[in-house]
């Protein structure tokens, strides 16, 4: 059964990232992708949208894929539907850098969690980013 990382593995994670690509990106203020994508950068974070149907959100250009980024990330944040996942897995495992795989709330696929895993890569599930780096951190809104 899949563990998330414990808190302080994860208060470590938020503390050194800077750099957060975001799987899935909207550019509409109300969804929730944009909504925590705004707060991770009001707390000093970079967000790299990554969808390929925008050109921009937040201010940054839109990559149409992970491979597309030209600099490595600390975080690939998704919001993305569970069957989306193993796909987006392999795109990360295809980098040249190993970023924390952070699988939103409501996002939740074992296998492909555990295939990442076993890559040695961290794999957050089913938590949000927002909530934890408030809970974790303090963060303002």
């Amino acid at each position: 059964m899949f563990q998330n990382p414990d808190d302080a593995v994860l208060k470590e994670i938020l503390s050194k990232s800077r750099r957060i690509a975001v799987v899935g990106l909207s550019n509409k203020p109300e969804r929730d992708s944009y909504r925590v994508a705004r707060y991770m950068k009001e707390q000093g974070y970079e967000i790299i949208p990554v969808n390929p149907m925008i050109q921009e959100a937040l201010g940054k250009r839109a990559y149409p894929e992970l491979s597309a980024i030209p600099h490595p990330v600390d975080i690939v944040n998704v919001f993305r539907r569970a069957e989306e996942v193993p796909a987006i897995i392999e795109a990360v495992l295809q980098l040249n850098f190993q970023p924390v795989i952070w699988l939103q709330l409501g996002v939740v696929h074992q296998e492909a969690a555990e295939k990442a895993r076993a890559r040695g890569l961290t794999v957050v599930m089913d938590r949000c980013l927002m909530v934890e780096h408030r809970r974790l951190l303090g963060g303002s809104c």
